[in-house]
C-alpha cells in the first residue's frame, strides 16, 4: 500500500475517498453540467432576487461558477475539519448577506440549492458516464443533506426517498419566470457571447427538469444528443480539453484547467 493510501485511511473525511460524489465532482465535463443545469432553475427560482442583491451573480456569472465550484470541491475532497470549516464560511457568506439587507433568506430557498446541488450531480453523471445505483443516489443525497445540516436549514428531508417528493413540491412551487429571469438570461449571453450561449442553453435543454423546461420554452429534445456522443469519444484522444477551452471565455483559461481533480 503506497503512503497516499496510508495518509487517506488515516484521515476522516466529509466525504469518503472511493465516494461517487468525489467522481462525480472531480471531472469537468460533470461539473460544468451540474452549473449549466442550475444556472437554468436559479434563473427561475422565486428567491433570484438575493443573488441581484449582491450583484455578484449578475456581473459575472462565470466568475460565481468557478468560486462556487472552489467552496463546493473544498466540501468534497477536503479532510473533515477543513470540509466543515468551508461549510461554516459558506453560512457566514448568506448571513452577511442576510444582516446587510436586514430579512432573512428563506429556509426554503436554501433548501432548493441543496436540492439542485443532488439534482443535478446525479443528472450530470448519468449523461456523462453512467447510470447510478439507488445506493450511489442514496451517497449523494446524504452528502448535501450533511452540508444543509450543519447550516442549521430547517425542514430537510430524513432520506433519499423523502427528498424525491419534496423536489418535486420545490419543482412546482419555488419557479416562475419573471423579470430576473429575462434579464439574468441577457447577462448570460453578453458574457459568453453568442455561440457559447447557444451551447449553454442547449446543455441546459440537455439537463433540466421537464416543467423548468416548460417555463423557459426550450424544445423537448436537445440538439447536443449526437453532439454529446462524439465528446465523449473525444476524451478517448484527450481532445476534451481543447473542446472545453473553445466553449468557454479564454480569460478563465486558469479555471478551465482546474477543472479536472480525477485522471479522465
Amino acid at each position: 500500500m503506497n503512503m497516499m493510501s496510508d495518509i487517506e485511511l488515516k484521515t476522516e473525511f466529509f466525504v469518503k475517498p472511493e465516494s461517487v460524489v468525489r467522481q462525480i465532482w472531480g471531472k469537468g465535463d460533470t461539473v460544468l453540467l451540474i452549473f449549466a443545469g442550475a444556472a437554468a432553475e436559479f434563473a427561475l427560482n422565486k428567491a433570484v432576487d438575493w443573488l441581484y442583491f449582491t450583484g455578484r451573480l449578475p456581473s459575472d456569472p462565470l466568475g460565481r461558477l468557478f468560486s462556487t465550484v472552489s467552496y463546493a470541491r473544498q466540501i468534497v475532497f477536503a479532510d473533515k475539519q477543513a470540509a466543515l470549516k468551508a461549510i461554516d464560511v459558506i453560512d457566514s457568506i448568506h448571513n452577511n448577506v442576510e444582516e446587510k439587507r436586514g430579512q432573512k433568506i428563506p429556509d426554503w430557498a436554501y433548501r432548493d440549492v441543496l436540492f439542485m446541488l443532488i439534482d443535478y450531480s446525479i443528472r450530470a453523471f448519468e449523461v456523462m458516464e453512467r447510470d447510478l445505483s439507488r445506493a450511489e443516489k442514496e451517497e449523494v443525497f446524504d452528502v448535501f443533506n450533511r452540508v444543509g445540516k450543519r447550516m442549521a436549514i430547517s425542514g430537510l428531508p430524513e432520506n433519499y426517498s423523502e427528498w424525491e417528493q419534496m423536489r418535486k413540491d420545490h419543482l412546482q412551487q419555488d419557479l416562475k419566470y419573471s423579470d430576473f429571469t429575462g434579464d439574468l438570461y441577457l447577462r448570460y449571453r453578453k458574457h459568453l457571447g453568442f455561440l457559447r450561449y447557444r451551447i449553454l442553453l442547449e446543455t441546459q435543454n440537455l439537463m433540466v427538469p421537464e416543467n423548468v423546461r416548460e417555463l423557459l420554452n426550450f424544445r423537448r429534445r436537445s440538439i447536443l444528443n449526437p453532439v454529446l456522443r462524439i465528446y465523449k469519444l473525444s476524451r478517448n484522444i484527450r481532445l476534451d480539453k481543447l473542446f472545453r477551452a473553445i466553449i468557454l471565455p479564454k480569460k478563465y483559461k486558469k479555471e478551465i484547467r482546474s477543472l479536472d481533480i480525477l485522471p479522465a
